[in-house]
């Protein structure tokens, strides 16, 4: 490419009213930026998900989840288009990770299925303007919450980043905001949005989704209630990162991980890799160059963690 370019982000255009105020664009080329937002869905924290025969690929109401999943998706996928996004990725992230109904999702929407793979819930992320988070819950251990627990319910009892303990929502927070990606609304259990989001993150929009009585009950909205509360939530979290209120949630690198297993066999397995030490009988840490690293250290201990499960119950 040669020549003069002005490269312009459509979410960031000047107002230019009159003739006179594109005449210092005579002798350049314009190109505009394509913008993408990105959204992560999970299960737990959606409206109306109460039991673990929502959860599970062979459940009883698995049906009903994967359609109140993609309703979900499919209404902010549209309100963000509408709100100047014109690439939307999806990251299907919960159980085997193929619970929207692709069918229904909108032409400007590629969506992201499939378990394992790396970078889990927030795969393909990388190079977004933007980020959403959808049914996300609070983390392992939170009283009034449904199904709270972090990243892996079958083996992690605790995660802390650089000291801090994590839910899902600040662990890939923090993933994102090493690539500089701001996440601007979160949709969930309010448990989550009271604690987490607005204590790390007061900048993003929060919209509760469900308020839990227990780990398998709770209360929601209507689904038309909640569609709206989506269309008039994005417009205000867009405004924020247009004005620069919404930002990248960072955390110091190098970066200090320590996890707490449910049992001490899944400790026994993590230890196995040179870089982590072993603190007690369920409890290891490890050391990493940054985020991105951290992460993907931390997915290979759960799979190692599933595997020594299978053994084990086999």
């Amino acid at each position: 490419m040669s020549g003069n370019y002005l490269v312009l982000h459509p979410l960031f255009l000047p107002v230019m009213s009159s003739p006179q105020d594109l005449s210092f664009t005579a002798s350049i080329s314009i190109v505009v930026m394509s913008v993408r937002a990105f959204i992560s869905l999970d299960l737990e924290g959606l409206p109306y998900i109460v039991s673990r025969e929502h959860l599970f690929v062979k459940g009883a109401l698995y049906s009903e989840a994967r359609s109140i999943a993609t309703q979900i998706v499919k209404v902010t996928a549209e309100a963000l288009h509408k709100n100047g996004f014109d690439e939307i990725v999806v990251a299907d992230s919960h159980g085997p990770m193929v619970n929207v109904l692709p069918e229904e999702m909108p032409e400007y929407v590629e969506l992201v299925r499939g378990f394992p793979r790396p970078l889990s819930m927030v795969a393909f992320a990388r190079g977004s303007d933007a980020a959403v988070f959808l049914g996300y819950h609070a983390k392992a251990g939170s009283g009034y919450a449904t199904f709270d627990h972090t990243y892996s319910g079958a083996s992690v009892d605790r995660l802390e980043i650089n000291g801090v303990e994590v839910s899902e929502f600040l662990l890939n927070s923090y993933l994102l905001g090493s690539w500089g990606i701001p996440v601007i609304l979160v949709g969930g259990d309010a448990k989550l949005i009271d604690t987490d989001v607005e204590r790390f993150a007061p900048w993003v929009i929060g919209v509760p989704f469900k308020e839990s009585l227990s780990r398998y009950a709770a209360k929601s909205p209507g689904m038309g209630r909640i569609t709206k509360a989506l269309w008039e939530a994005i417009p205000k979290a867009v405004g924020r990162l247009k004005s620069g209120e919404a930002k990248p949630l960072t955390t110091k690198e190098p970066v200090e991980v320590r996890v707490r297993f449910l049992r001490s066999d899944m400790a026994d397995a993590a230890e196995l890799l040179p870089i982590v030490r072993r603190l007690d009988g369920k409890t290891v840490e490890f050391e990493a160059k940054t985020l991105e690293e951290a992460y993907r250290v931390f997915e290979l201990l759960v799979l190692a963690a599933a595997g020594v499960n299978a053994i084990a119950t086999r």
